[in-house]
């Protein structure tokens, strides 16, 4: 079984993280989740869930202060890692290696090891500190994937652009989903 790590940031986006632990329950994926204290404070902001209900779509759950768990380590072999959604604050932390939390560690472990790094910018508007941060993050060969609505799927609900998002976030892993649709030209 591969492990792909999943981080939640407190930004604006908890459906979609919430999307994602769900398409992740029928892949290989041994998901590995790792929370902040703002992401707890906004999922219930957000959705009808409870961290606890995010906690029961992960594996192995994380505290965002246990510093030496195994995720914190290279050693421990992983497919990568999704931050969803992930706050300017974190891609800072990410930006200049202040590995201050778990998620923070984990992502840094993961850019150092060269594993799939995606990050789920979440922010609007971008100030130039943001776009600089998500700009360098690119070179290193981070994937910067915000959550773009695809108007060509011709979505017919919001639950349907948040499907689409998660499957987008999940492509690079090599996970594809019914929700998931390409665009097939014309």
């Amino acid at each position: 079984m591969k492990r792909l790590v999943v981080g939640i940031s407190g930004a604006s986006g908890m459906p979609i993280a919430a999307e994602v632990l769900r398409l992740l329950r029928d892949t290989e994926y041994e998901v590995h989740l790792i929370m902040t204290d703002s992401a707890r404070l906004t999922i219930p902001q957000e959705t009808d869930l409870t961290p606890e209900d995010f906690c029961r779509l992960a594996d192995v759950v994380y505290p965002i202060d246990a510093i030496g768990a195994a995720v914190s380590s290279g050693s421990f072999t992983t497919a990568g890692m999704l931050v969803v959604p992930c706050s300017m604050k974190t891609a800072a932390g990410i930006h200049s290696g202040y590995s201050d939390n778990l998620l923070l560690r984990a992502a840094d472990v993961t850019l150092k090891e060269h594993r799939t790094l995606v990050l789920c910018a979440r922010e609007c508007p971008l100030s130039p500190i943001h776009l600089r941060n998500l700009y360098e993050l690119s070179l290193l060969g981070v994937r910067i994937i915000p959550p773009m609505l695809s108007y060509y799927t011709r979505p017919e609900s919001v639950a349907e652009c948040t499907a689409q998002i998660a499957g987008k976030l999940l492509e690079p892993f090599g996970v594809e989903t019914e929700e998931f649709h390409r665009w097939q030209g014309v």
